[in-house]
């Protein structure tokens, strides 16, 4: 395998890493805000309803980074296809998904908030 594929084929590695890693962190962010929305709600001077609207739009959010952080993957599984091709020579233990790691896409018109 020449250097210039190499280097390609480590950079890209690093970057969809990156990408994933930064999915996961926009998930763990959501997932604190949503606590810290139903934490402040069961204050005994805030009615039960404050914020519903904020926590279903929280939600969708939700929702739609877990549909990126899917799509991450299945590029992830992908340009691991495309290494074991491009790249035979890399002695690495290629990713690989269950495939219920990867659920069919949802129709891009449900993942598009209201």
């Amino acid at each position: 395998m020449n250097d210039r594929i190499l280097a390609d084929a480590r950079n890209i590695k690093k970057l969809v890493r990156e990408a994933e890693a930064l999915a996961d962190e926009a998930l763990l962010a959501m997932a604190r805000l949503k606590q810290a929305m139903l934490s402040a709600r069961q204050n005994p001077e805030v009615e039960v309803h404050v914020g519903q609207r904020a926590l279903m739009r929280l939600t969708e959010a939700e929702a739609q980074a877990m549909a990126v952080s899917t799509n991450l993957l299945r590029v992830h599984d992908e340009l691991s296809k495309v290494a074991r091709v491009h790249a035979g020579g890399d002695q690495n233990i290629p990713t690989e998904f269950p495939a219920a790691a990867m659920p069919e896409a949802a129709p891009a018109a449900t993942m598009v908030a209201a």
